[in-house]
């Protein structure tokens, strides 16, 4: 499978810079999108982690410093849970408003493959993270364990990416030209809905 990696810089792979940032957030506030779990996004994060057998499935809806999945599937036994407090976190400092459903949609700008897909305007396969030395020594590898990614733009009608679709895995994954077709597949219908947002 053809792949066009984005360029290194010493070792390391650096984060693409997000010129996009500030229309992406103006649009995505028009859309009322964005600062929110939705129940409509986490429901199509099920169906595309059922339909490419994922334990993780993400809607990445991007601010200027962080990420955010405002749709998100995980399994119940989740090692992900990103902006969980620590374990060792006493029950009484924890925010009891918060619920399992808002926890683990947000990750830092220079963690994971999102931005890159943000910034190449195109999908990003990665069946063994550790095939590409510059991608395997991001933060999450060995934070979260992750091994395999699968992810597409969201292009809006405005050429505005709007951000991500994308599957996880923590074992290598096979996607193939299957898998590529069904996360560029799943990108398109999104973007579809999201461009006439509240969707069904």
């Amino acid at each position: 499978m053809s792949y066009d990696p984005p360029r290194p810089v010493g070792r390391l792979l650096l984060t693409p810079q997000d010129r996009e940032a500030p229309a992406r957030i103006e649009r995505l506030r028009a859309l009322g999108l964005g600062e929110r779990p939705e129940p409509a996004l986490d429901a199509f994060a099920d169906r595309l982690a059922a339909r490419t057998r994922a334990p993780y499935a993400m809607v990445n809806l991007p601010g200027p410093h962080e990420q955010f999945y405002a749709g998100l599937h995980r399994p119940d036994r989740d090692v992900l849970d990103v902006d969980t407090p620590a374990p060792t976190t006493p029950a009484e400092d924890r925010d009891p408003s918060v619920t399992r459903r808002e926890l683990g949609r947000r990750l830092a700008r220079d963690h994971g493959f999102c931005p890159h897909v943000v910034a190449r305007r195109k999908a990003l396969v990665l069946e063994d993270v550790r095939d590409y030395p510059r991608f395997a020594g991001n933060a999450i590898v060995d934070a979260f364990g992750i091994r395999s990614y699968l992810g597409a733009p969201l292009i809006d009608g405005t050429g505005t990416v709007l951000g991500t679709v994308c599957v996880v895995d923590v074992t290598p994954r096979p996607w193939g030209r299957e898998g590529l077709r069904i996360i560029k597949a799943a990108a398109a219908d999104l973007t579809r809905r999201l461009e006439h947002w509240p969707g069904p």
